[in-house]
């Protein structure tokens, strides 16, 4: 709870940095140093993310001596970039993908030759040990749970519009019968089981946990969802305070994670493929191609 709340009041703290230094902030310009026009600060989200300890590990991969990372938060980290693109002013993120921000903005990955970040990872299905057995019917459908990146972003962005996420997932369930049929197929109705899933409250996550609750109750499920940091997510699954979760971003994301708890769970594989991380800049910024370039 405290880890949670010193988060938000760090959060808190750099919205309010920013907001009060963006007045004085030029639009980019690409024949001045990068470094000097956003005070070497690449904007990152939670602390304890795994896209944080990428970005370290890139700044000293590629010997960014001058660069900090600044924790922020997700939403934090959107806003933010929102704000820059909004007058053209040069920012560095940390983003990945699948993420709304893609659909909605001219965005592009900073090349990693030096793969600090990793290749292509996947977004993975964990079940508590037990649960093909206690409730097979769920077990199906989380096993048989498999999207793409375009469709999880038509999720995200509605839910970044506006739209409750719960109705958003119902919107995309209508608008998918197929792929639903897919997951459900042959299954077996219930009579209001309980069923518990958990989340790191990223788009993606918050996104893909909506879809899948919503078909579950429909095969006669009563799925309580509920958000957490990383760490406790892993555990809830692992001692079964959770059933499972659809957040598992491998294998670099939740990797230390996977390593401690991957006896205690059911890995149940990608439910999506070719998710990415890395740093990220509006494509305005159009001499900035690479993470060597920071360094120009």
């Amino acid at each position: 709870m405290m880890k949670k709340l010193m988060t938000l009041l760090l959060a808190a703290s750099f919205l309010i940095l920013l907001s009060s230094c963006a007045t004085g902030l030029e639009p980019y310009n690409a024949k001045k140093p990068l470094g000097e026009q956003i005070n070497y600060t690449i904007t990152g989200i939670d602390a304890g993310g795994g896209i944080m300890s990428a970005t370290d590990k890139a700044i000293e991969d590629y010997k960014l001596t001058n660069w900090q990372l600044q924790p922020s938060s997700s939403a934090a980290m959107t806003s933010t970039l929102e704000k820059a693109i909004k007058d053209k002013r040069p920012i560095v993120v940390t983003g990945w993908t699948p993420h709304w921000m893609f659909t909605k903005y001219d965005l592009k990955f900073l090349k990693d030759p030096k793969e600090s970040f990793g290749t292509a990872e996947s977004i993975h299905t964990i079940v508590r040990q037990g649960l093909k057995k206690d409730e097979p019917s769920a077990y199906t459908v989380l096993d048989r749970f498999h999207w793409t990146p375009e469709e999880m972003s038509d999720v995200m962005l509605d839910v970044n519009n506006g739209m409750d996420p719960e109705k958003a997932a119902e919107k995309w369930i209508k608008a998918n019968p197929d792929a639903v049929a897919e997951w459900t197929k042959g299954v077996s109705k219930v009579d209001n089981h309980k069923l518990k899933l958990t989340y790191v409250a990223w788009d993606s996550e918050i996104a893909s946990t909506n879809v899948v609750a919503l078909v579950l109750n429909q095969l006669g499920y009563d799925t309580t969802i509920q958000a957490m940091e990383i760490q406790p997510m892993w555990a809830s699954v692992a001692t079964d305070a959770a059933d499972g979760m659809v957040a598992a971003w491998l294998p670099r994301t939740s990797g230390a994670f996977y390593k401690d708890y991957k006896d205690k769970v059911d890995d149940l594989g990608p439910n999506l493929e070719g998710a990415q991380l890395g740093l990220v800049v509006p494509t305005y910024m159009e001499n900035i191609n690479s993470i060597e370039d920071l360094k120009k």
